[in-house]
């Protein structure tokens, strides 16, 4: 098993005018570098990574899955080299919301050899400003942005560049001191994880440390995360995109977003939940398949969607969010979470009768009751950095440790 930490502090971006003599050879962005993605789009500028084939994203207008799957969440940059120094040029879209806080930068995680090594952010670049209360968007052009890392260990390495989870980012160039090769394949198993926001990696500190990367890297599994904002709804083109990915194993964290949104109910999830993995067993007939309910959510356990901005606490700069459902609403099918926990379980126990690789977990066990009360939830929604890597390690440890859903085929 691989194990992995919090990277260590690295350079900062590269100022504009930087010399960049000592890093002169330019090695073409292709998509062979790549892994994480589903699908690479060329733009003017470069690579655009995309986490939902063409024939996906052609099959829905709504912008906030387009704006979540754009975001590389998992993506990284693979290559072997002997260099000492990396840039890379790239012109992110940074996500802005009228009324909360300014979001942090996006983070630049490079790993050698499987090891942290350094961390950094870019400036410039476009900024996409949403109003929450009316829907509206803005987009700010902005200029490309240039990260580099140097002090590299001298020898052949393999060089991981993690790019930032919750910005979009096109790909411009790749500059280095020496030359650069793809890596053909890491040999670990390939773990296809769909979610939430929580699963995209919310307000984890690093792309790396999100949840599932640390399960991944603790759990020797190589990862391809579906997790989108907002948009983990059952939606059949993300099942049929998991139904064409190779993959060896294969899980799928169901609820917090269909209550987020108040999408359906009870009446509609039951058969959805089926449809879905339906789909991902047509692809999938044998590989380990993971069904993981939603993580504790005080705010949604017994209370209906939909989930509202609270703007009460923006004086402190915090935005937080409410339920905006009643739980009466229950008796008429609403969805809350133990309603969907509850669900999940049937249908999982009565498919596992006639298929004994399919498998099911309650998020609580992930993050549950006594966790909320030392690690809260800051906005009532979403985990932190620490509770990212608290859900990682227990994920790995009761899904691909002994006894685990993954535990055969993983390591």
């Amino acid at each position: 098993m691989n194990s992995q930490h919090d990277p260590v502090p690295g350079p900062l971006a590269t100022p504009p005018g930087t010399d960049r003599t000592a890093t002169p050879l330019t090695t073409p962005l292709t998509p062979d570098l790549l892994r994480g993605a589903l699908d690479v789009e060329r733009t003017a500028h470069g690579l655009l990574p995309h986490r939902l084939p063409a024939r996906a994203r052609a099959q829905c207008a709504d912008g906030q899955l387009a704006m979540a799957e754009s975001q590389p969440s998992g993506v990284r940059l693979v290559f072997r080299t002997r260099a000492t120094a990396v840039e890379l040029d790239t012109l992110r879209t940074k996500m802005a919301y009228v009324g909360a806080p300014p979001r942090p930068d996006g983070v630049y995680d490079l790993l050698v050899d499987g090891r942290p090594a350094g961390r950094a952010s870019v400036t410039g670049g476009n900024v996409r400003t949403v109003d929450m209360t009316t829907g509206s968007v803005e987009n700010r052009p902005g200029p490309v942005g240039t990260v580099r890392f140097a002090g590299l260990p001298e020898g052949v390495k393999d060089v991981e560049i993690w790019l930032p989870h919750n910005e979009i980012t096109e790909l411009v160039a790749l500059r280095s001191d020496a030359p650069v090769e793809a890596v053909a394949g890491s040999g670990r198993k390939v773990w296809l994880h769909h979610g939430s926001s929580i699963s995209h990696g919310s307000d984890a500190a690093s792309p790396s440390t999100t949840w599932p990367a640390l399960a991944a890297a603790l759990g020797g599994g190589e990862l391809i995360n579906l997790g989108f904002g907002g948009s983990a709804l059952l939606d059949p083109f993300t099942a049929r995109a998991m139904r064409d990915t190779p993959a060896d194993l294969i899980s799928v964290k169901i609820g917090i977003n269909l209550v987020n949104a108040d999408l359906m109910r009870l009446r509609a999830f039951g058969p959805a939940v089926h449809g879905f993995l339906d789909t991902v067993r047509e692809g999938h007939p044998d590989a380990p398949l993971l069904v993981v309910s939603p993580i504790l959510c005080p705010i949604h356990e017994d209370t209906p969607g939909p989930s509202a901005p609270d703007f009460s606490r923006l004086d402190e700069g915090r935005l937080l969010f409410k339920a905006a459902g009643d739980p009466a609403e229950r008796a008429a099918g609403k969805l809350t979470l133990n309603v969907i926990r509850d669900e999940l379980a049937r249908i999982v126990a009565r498919r596992a009768a006639d298929d004994a690789n399919l498998h099911y977990l309650d998020g609580r066990e992930l993050y549950g009751e006594a966790d909320f009360a030392e690690l809260p939830l800051p906005d009532q929604l979403h985990p932190d950095a620490a509770t990212h890597r608290l859900i990682g390690e227990r994920f790995a440890a009761r899904v691909f440790g002994p006894g685990g859903a993954f535990a055969v085929q993983g390591g």
